[in-house]
């Protein structure tokens, strides 16, 4: 453990940093300070010592110089435990700095401005980067805060361990300082790259390539598991207006991504409602109202509602939100919320409610493999009654097909192989990530059972063709009457026969929808 008994504190944004400068006040952590942070300290009525009477040196060249003196980086970078080292800071009176809270000029905000390049360049930190990456080279000694994201955290961190840090909370913010320093210099290479041409005058791989450390970077507290390390690239704040709760984390997110591609396939007035669990919907509906969607959408599995993350396509009204507020769920996304529903929701301390705005998503995806990078399409195609082929000799009723067309919205969200039973506007169960079709179906038909789904006249669909005519025989018992699946087995004559024979209604649509 080590204590903080002094603090540099340097930074471009000041929002959400007086209750950091108070605590360490609070625990008499002698504070040195710049320019507008160090007037924003003195407004406090908080002591704080000018970086100036620490080096001896004014702010210089326009305030291109300010920190960058042995007077401040040898106070961040000696080495407390070297004999040496301690007595080269007592013979140059070089006092120890124990935490420094730096953030960088907004470089990219400054590029999106439009602004001229000497203004741009202008933003170019030469000082708060080389404070970072001193201190978390020294995390050993040394805690660096290196985003106004983290100030509440740092907060809480030093109030439960009363102004102390241990290594593996300096390393976790040493890691995430050079996170930060990567996409800044990232950002940076980029608008020098940007006007490169290659010797055919075509754009240079650096202005072409997908650089994904070139967008904003949140900084997660783990991955999928807490010993995974995880940052998120991107713009959450143009997607989601935050109302309430705790962070986002990984799984959050992922979960999150998942609501969302499936709720945009209910473009219809209809309101409808999908709760997700683990990326699989455990229940969808749609109804003449919100709360009935939802009611529909939860008897589908309320065990796995439980936890879950939830979405709508229309604002939530305050009778939706009383029934809402029922369930433990981690988080609820909605284009709008009625000012008392908000306030009910808001009941739960760490219940996310997010806000989403209407923004374009990208139209491809990237996924890491090997030692490489996939991209493909999204899969953007859903197919609707004008792309069904009927295959058997009974077509299915208008009911059934309004059903099929929204079992398929489903399937296609759901890993593979899957098996998707619903009935018109309500889906019934699903059977997912199985590695046989057959058990996709078996499990599909066990869970609807168990929550009291009568599977009489409902219809299944599936993600890719049947190889056999095994799950449409099981479906049939079961009490199924019309199927969609994309068909192209060289068996497929063996499914249709198999449904004509007993009455059942067969299309095919052509297109497989696997989702690994």
């Amino acid at each position: 453990m080590k204590s903080i008994s002094s603090a540099l504190i340097s930074v471009y944004y000041k929002d959400g940093l007086e209750p950091l400068v108070r605590l360490l006040h609070e625990q008499n952590v002698k504070l040195y300070s710049t320019g507008g942070t160090q007037t924003f300290i003195e407004q406090l009525g908080i002591p704080v010592t000018a970086v100036e009477d620490l080096t001896g040196y004014p702010s210089i060249f326009g305030g291109r110089v300010k920190t960058l003196h042995p007077a401040v980086m040898g106070g961040i970078l000696y080495r407390r435990e070297l004999p040496e080292d301690l007595a080269q800071a007592e013979r140059h009176r070089i006092p120890p700095i124990d935490l420094v809270v730096v953030d960088l000029y907004p470089f990219e905000e400054t590029v999106a401005s439009g602004a001229s390049d000497e203004d741009v360049i202008e933003k170019i930190d030469i000082g708060g980067i080389s404070l970072i990456r001193a201190a978390a080279k020294n995390h050993n000694d040394v805690l660096i805060v290196s985003s106004r994201d983290q100030y509440a955290d740092v907060v809480t961190l030093l109030t439960e361990k009363k102004g102390h840090t241990d290594l593996a909370d300096r390393r976790q913010y040493a890691r995430q300082a050079f996170a930060v320093t990567s996409h800044y210099d990232t950002a940076i290479q980029a608008y020098f790259s940007a006007d490169e041409t290659d010797s055919t005058g075509d754009p240079s791989i650096n202005e072409t390539i997908y650089d994904f450390r070139s967008l904003s970077a949140s900084h997660l507290r783990y991955g999928e598991n807490p010993h995974q390390q995880a940052t998120f690239y991107g713009d959450l704040e143009a997607l989601f207006t935050k109302l309430h709760g705790k962070e986002l984390s990984y799984n959050n997110l992922v979960d999150v991504d998942a609501c969302v591609q499936l709720i945009d396939e209910f473009t219809d007035p209809s309101a409808a409602f999908a709760i997700i669990k683990h990326t699989n919907a455990c229940g969808v509906a749609t109804a003449d109202t919100p709360k009935q969607a939802y009611l529909n959408a939860l008897s589908c599995d309320p065990v796995s509602a439980f936890g879950g993350v939830i979405i709508t396509n229309v604002p939530v009204d305050l009778e939706t939100a009383e029934e809402l507020n029922k369930l433990f769920m981690e988080i609820l996304i909605a284009p709008g919320y009625a000012p008392e529903a908000l306030d009910l929701l808001k009941s739960k301390k760490n219940r996310i409610l997010l806000q989403r705005n209407a923004i374009a998503l990208p139209t491809v995806m990237f996924k890491t493999i090997l030692n490489g990078v996939l991209e493909q399409d999204k899969d953007n195609q859903t197919e609707t009654a004008a792309q069904f082929n009927t295959a058997t000799n009974k077509a299915p009723t208008e009911s059934e097909v309004r059903a099929l067309e929204f079992a398929l919205k489903i399937c296609k969200h759901t890993k593979s192989n899957t098996i998707v039973l619903a009935k018109e506007n309500q889906l019934l169960a699903s059977g997912v990530g199985q590695t046989s079709r057959v058990d996709a179906l078996r499990q599909a038909i066990e869970k609807a059972g168990s929550f009291g789904f009568d599977l009489n006249g409902a219809v299944m669909a599936s993600d890719a063709f049947f190889p056999f005519p095994d799950c449409v025989e099981i479906a049939s018992q079961a009490g199924i009457t019309a199927v969609v699946q994309p068909g192209g087995s060289i068996r497929d004559q063996d499914s249709i026969d198999y449904c004509n024979e007993h009455g059942m209604a067969m299309v095919v649509t052509g297109v497989r929808h696997f989702k690994h």
